[in-house]
């Protein structure tokens, strides 16, 4: 699954690993789901977890950092039509468009007015991982009822 993530969301989850942010963190780390991206989120990842305050260590701030580089997808964006309250945040909903990312999850989702997200989903953590789990029952019911279906070859 692609999508975009606000840098919260992954502080969060560097910070906590054991909340929803983290779990979205492990989920993006193990390959699970993919992230879509532009290079000014690319650049706001990388400011941002390298400020002295989050005590980071470098090297993994690094090798995070070049993992989503290589295992993302990097996207053209085009500016959007409204603003956003928040400037900075546009580069987000950008991409999620651009994209074609299932959707974008904010710890800030009232900087995304769903009048303004051109039918975008944004989730907060908590609803993407109760999204994901919903697909994932989803899919076993598919996987269960298409296993069943199947004639086993008679015997003879």
């Amino acid at each position: 699954m692609n999508i975009v993530l606000d840098t919260n969301v992954l502080v969060a989850g560097l910070l906590s690993p054991f909340g929803a942010c983290g779990e979205i963190v492990l989920m993006v780390s193990s390959g699970e789901i993919t992230l879509s991206f532009n290079g000014r989120i690319l650049a706001e990842y990388d400011e941002v977890l390298r400020r002295p305050k989050f005590n980071f260590e470098e090297e993994k701030v690094t090798a995070l950092l070049d993992y989503i580089a290589h295992r993302g997808q990097t996207v053209a964006t085009s500016p959007l039509a409204n603003s956003l309250p928040d400037p900075d945040d546009e580069t987000f909903l950008e991409t999620t468009m651009a994209s074609q990312a299932a959707c974008l999850v904010t710890g800030n989702q009232n900087h995304f007015p769903a009048e303004l997200c051109h039918g975008i989903i944004v989730y907060s953590p908590r609803e993407f991982l109760n999204f994901c789990k919903k697909q994932k029952k989803a899919e076993k019911r598919i996987t269960r009822r298409s296993t069943r279906s199947r004639k086993k070859p008679r015997s003879g």
